[in-house]
């Protein structure tokens, strides 16, 4: 087993459970794996798995990082309202301040994410919350 593919294994989400895919298509993830893994690399801490709006992706380019304008020398088709990207938890946590925070997947958030933003705070944006009967189970 390479050392991605157990960053992969052992990576978990916020719940505490293995971590899950947040998009395929497109591709997302710092590594391009689809999930939201990190690593001493992503120095942006890109964990958090979220949902476009198109007010977030208004908000993003607002701050400097245009995320709808596709950048094809980079791979990037540019992202829509209800494509699922792997955020940097800093610019979730930005939009949160300013009410404009996109739904996240839980089970597809690291939980290197909750050195910057609480579960509560994840949870009260969350698409697939464990509170509402969802399969997902914390662990403790």
């Amino acid at each position: 087993m390479n050392e991605s593919e157990l960053r992969i294994t052992e990576a978990r989400n916020v719940l505490g459970s293995p971590l899950s895919v947040c998009c395929l298509s497109p591709m997302t993830g710092f590594y391009r794996t689809g999930s939201c893994l990190t690593g001493p690399e992503d120095v942006g801490q890109h964990t958090v798995c979220a949902q476009m709006t198109e007010e977030f992706l208004v908000f993003s380019k607002s701050q400097g990082n245009d995320l709808s304008t596709p950048q094809p020398a980079f791979g990037f088709p540019g992202l829509k309202p209800g494509d699922c990207w792997c955020l940097c938890v800093l610019r979730w946590k930005e939009a949160l301040e300013a009410n404009l925070a996109p739904p996240v997947m839980l089970a597809a958030t690291h939980e290197a994410a909750l050195k910057y933003v609480t579960l509560d705070q994840l949870m009260k944006h969350a698409l697939d919350n464990p509170d509402s009967g969802d399969s997902i189970s914390r662990s403790e």
